[in-house]
């Protein structure tokens, strides 16, 4: 090779070197937590490690407390690019299609955040779910896991006897159904109307969230019951990005994203853990009487859950296949039969 050739070579692959180089990115992100909240300090640490990661190759704008559209609208947005990336949960676009049902909460079955990831990462369960998302234009990145939410009550709620007649706030979808099985009134309620129901005697409990946040948001200075560890409810908030978006991306972007996403949600289920932990520990201490639930009554409410589920797998081809994919992976894990 003559010196001229060399220098062309090596000229034509700094261009090409040049030309993979990626253009400066700005992903506009939804969330329906607040800033002050502990998992929107979690985004505010997740746009901090893209950014730095990348260089500044990638920026995050987010916007908390959905405030650019209604939490239920924010898919919507980001499919019509409002938004590029969708920080709520899967389980507000059950209209769309049921199926997204088992990917936001199963309302039962699956004891930890651990095994739902382990589902989504070893179980295919992100390549059947992706199905779905990519349906609507949309690609799932990955789930960020609160952890199981505890019901609390004005009286004993010690297992399914207890629930015979027990009224209570109840988000809407498969919960009421399940709980209306096991003899329980679910009133569906705005979250903002559970304090007055609560004092006047409208309801006797309420499924709010987990035990640490229920404890921040002041329901035990009104009820001196609740359930902990959790079992029945374990919501998967979503980031999910625009299709065309994320396609966009070069490969190191979304590779960087990924690992960001995966560091917020890993590290927000330990502090929730930790954070439930305390709290029941607090609460045990006031004289709040907390119930552990028999693995007996645990499997009456999974064997209506399971019945529910069921129901909701034959509304649409693709509920039933991300159902029967979550239940093939229970009973790998021994939790149902």
């Amino acid at each position: 090779m003559t010196y001229k050739t060399a220098l062309m070579t090596v000229a034509a692959g700094a261009l090409m070197a040049s030309a993979a180089v990626a253009e400066p990115v700005n992903l506009r992100v939804q969330t329906h937590y607040a800033s002050e909240h502990p998992t929107g300090k979690f985004y505010a640490q997740f746009k901090d490690d893209v950014e730095t990661m990348s260089g500044g190759d990638i920026t995050l704008e987010i916007f908390y407390s959905s405030s650019v559209v209604a939490t239920t609208e924010t898919f919507d947005a980001a499919i019509n690019g409002i938004v590029d990336c969708d920080g709520t949960g899967g389980a507000y676009q059950t209209g769309k299609n049921p199926a997204f049902q088992f990917v936001g909460d199963m309302m039962g079955g699956y004891e930890t955040p651990w095994q739902r990831y382990m589902w989504l990462y070893y179980g295919d369960g992100k390549a059947i779910a992706n199905e779905l998302y990519n349906e609507h234009g949309m690609e799932l990145i990955g789930w960020q896991i609160y952890g199981q939410e505890s019901l609390s009550s004005s009286k004993p709620i010690s297992g399914v006897a207890d629930l015979e007649g027990w009224k209570f706030r109840s988000p809407p979808g498969m919960e009421t159904e399940i709980f209306q099985k096991l003899g329980a009134s679910p009133i569906v309620m705005d979250f903002t109307e559970i304090f007055t129901a609560l004092e006047t005697g409208i309801i006797d409990g309420a499924d709010a969230s987990g035990i640490a946040n229920n404890v921040g948001l002041g329901l035990y200075e009104i009820v001196k019951h609740a359930n902990y560890p959790g079992f029945h409810s374990m919501p998967a908030d979503h980031f999910a990005c625009n299709k065309d978006v994320w396609d966009g991306l070069t490969d190191q972007q979304r590779r960087i994203i990924d690992t960001a996403w995966q560091k917020l949600a890993f590290q927000l289920s330990l502090y929730n853990d930790k954070a439930n932990a305390e709290a029941a520990a607090q609460l045990a201490s006031e004289g709040v009487t907390l119930y552990e639930w028999s693995a007996e009554d645990i499997a009456k409410y999974n064997e209506a859950a399971v019945a529910a589920w069921d129901d909701w797998g034959t509304r649409t081809p693709e509920a039933g296949k991300i159902l029967e994919a979550n239940k093939t992976f229970l009973r790998d894990l021994g939790i149902i039969e």
